[in-house]
């Protein structure tokens, strides 16, 4: 895999944390296999508090990815198959009557686990989907008027599948910046593809993947990620870089606060992975195509420039000033 940022021998504390975190994404892509691009993006993104949203065809691993993540960390996982008919209470739980004790007892929904895969996203209602904002944004959900903790970590794993349109609903821009990244996992290669065929004829993927951290150790590397320096200067260039995205005439709407916080993260948890203390410009560079394109509303009708959100980022990064 080719990385754009600079990498260091490990030293130190935080060096621990690197080879940790280089540990995972090696584990999870011994049942992943054939991506480790993809799995390192996910990686980084759990490293860096945020949430993943994955849009692909079938077939092509996004539950393996999940499992693969929970069995690594010995984290409880559960997932929840959005269709038409979900209710909200469906995922963060309900108040029912216990008439042997005669009062109310909460019965928690799926939504209380450490990684929750919702798959197919797009298939709830708006009402439904827009039940995960709370929990993604501010780690507790409030049923009948009583706010109730999750677990920590919490990481969700959302999927939606991009050319089946029919009977969806698109995710509302509000959930849609809620995910610090989206990926796109892709067909494997013809080798990659062989070698799926022959290792999984006789055996689960999953049993090559072993837990080698609990979810103790997660929470003190997200901290670690959320101390590597960032510069004065480089923070400027994150805001600017997404601020060029709230003035590009090819775009309706442009990024939001939450998204210059999530490219600061995950620029810190790309250091983190190189063995660096601080963050290089290349990280805030990097951290932008994974974290921007999904958060922004390309205009209509417009002629002359990029189609495509991820090439407007593209555009971005190379016109405003890198500082020095």
């Amino acid at each position: 895999m080719t990385r754009t940022t600079t990498s260091d021998p490990p030293r130190g504390r935080a060096g621990t944390h690197t080879e940790a975190v280089r540990q995972l994404v090696q584990n999870v892509s011994q049942a992943f296999l054939g991506k480790e691009d993809v799995v390192t993006r996910a990686v980084l993104t759990l490293a860096a508090g945020g949430h993943l949203l994955i849009e692909d065809v079938p077939g092509v691993g996004k539950t393996l990815l999940a499992k693969a993540l929970a069995r690594s960390l010995a984290a409880e996982f559960k997932r929840i198959q959005f269709t038409a008919d979900l209710l909200p209470s469906d995922i963060t739980g309900v108040t029912v009557y216990a008439s042997e004790r005669h009062e109310f007892t909460f019965r928690r929904g799926p939504v209380f686990t450490n990684i929750l895969l919702g798959d197919e996203i797009n298939r709830a209602t708006p009402r439904t989907q827009s039940s995960l904002l709370e929990a993604m944004e501010e780690g507790h959900v409030t049923v009948d008027g009583v706010l109730y903790p999750l677990q920590k970590p919490f990481f969700v794993i959302a999927t939606q599948n991009p050319i089946e349109l029919e009977g969806t609903y698109p995710l509302p821009f509000a959930q849609m910046d809620r995910f610090m990244a989206r990926l796109s996992i892709g067909y494997l290669e013809r080798a990659a593809e062989v070698r799926m065929l022959r290792e999984q004829q006789n055996f689960d993927p999953l049993e090559r993947v072993r837990p080698i951290m609990d979810c103790y150790e997660l929470t003190v590397i997200q901290s670690a990620v959320r101390e590597v320096r960032v510069d004065e200067s480089l923070a400027g260039y994150v805001v600017d870089v997404v601020n060029a995205t709230r003035q590009h005439e090819a775009l309706e709407h442009g990024a939001s606060p939450r998204g210059s916080l999530d490219v600061q993260a995950y620029s810190q948890a790309l250091a983190l992975l190189a063995g660096r203390e601080y963050v290089l410009p290349d990280d805030v560079k990097e951290a932008a195509r994974v974290v921007l394109p999904h958060r922004l509303i390309v205009r209509k009708g417009t002629r002359n420039v990029p189609l495509t959100a991820p090439a407007i980022v593209e555009r971005i990064l190379e016109t405003v000033p890198v500082p020095v």
